[in-house]
């Protein structure tokens, strides 16, 4: 189920000006570049940053989030109607030949289950035609992100056209092995509203990711660094093979 920030339409509608430095879909923009990637599955599109990005390029865009909110929201905005805009996730997925394969942002992080992550690299598989790249992200451990997710150092307000002022802050709820808790909180200064939402990443080690991939049938092709967080994050390449395993 998708975090509480994407699902409410109150908060779904003012995520991009909260969040609107995109710097980390750099990698993503390379490897369809460099791929020549001419129809593109977006995972956990969101509210269609990345997506509409690629569609104004003129490529193919398939965007899958299982957040209803945050889909209206990208359907809403300019250019929208370029983009086939699909509520599920990975495992839902009707017929694909795409030629990538993206998890931008924490996507691949917030599929925390064993299980669920190895159906969503199966889904993303059948998705992509033979030949086809898979690309995501996801923060290294060793690096202890969440050690900087508190209210001091993640505190802002954030002067929305139409909204009004929103206050927003972090704080760090559990840290239970590879599982890492944290919830946003939102103030609406318009009518004094509070919103939070409540979300779980894994933190997964190089080797794990890679050998997840490898069962099923991927090939790492390259394991690059994150421009907009150099040192933080393990940016995957994979490719399904030509021929089948």
């Amino acid at each position: 189920m998708a975090d509480e920030c994407f699902r409410h339409p109150r908060l779904a509608a003012v995520y991009d000006r909260l969040d609107p430095d995109r710097r980390d879909l750099a990698p993503y923009l390379r490897t369809t570049e460099e791929t020549g990637a001419r129809h593109v599955l977006d995972i956990g599109c969101g509210t269609g940053v990345f997506a509409l990005l690629l569609a104004g390029r003129g490529i193919d865009v398939t965007g899958v989030d299982p957040a209803r909110a945050s889909l209206d929201v990208a359907r809403g905005k300019p250019g929208g109607e370029r983009v086939r805009w699909l509520h599920g996730d990975a495992t839902t997925l009707p017929p694909l030949t795409a030629d990538l394969a993206t998890m931008t942002g924490n996507a691949a992080q917030e599929i925390t289950g064993p299980e669920d992550w190895q159906r969503t690299l199966q889904g993303m598989w059948a998705a992509l035609r033979p030949g086809g790249r898979l690309v995501f992200e996801t923060r290294i451990p060793a690096r202890r992100a969440w050690e900087e997710w508190n209210r001091e150092a993640t505190y802002g307000v954030t002067e929305i056209a139409g909204v009004g002022a929103v206050e927003s802050w972090v704080d760090l709820l559990d840290v239970s092995g590879p599982l890492v808790t944290f919830r946003w909180t939102y103030v609406f200064a318009e009518d004094g509203q509070t919103l939070t939402s409540d979300s779980t990443l894994r933190f997964r080690e190089r080797q794990e990711v890679e050998a997840a991939l490898a069962a099923q049938g991927y090939v790492v092709e390259d394991v690059r660094d994150a421009p907009d967080r150099p040192g933080r994050e393990f940016v995957f390449v994979a490719r399904r093979p030509e021929t089948a395993r």
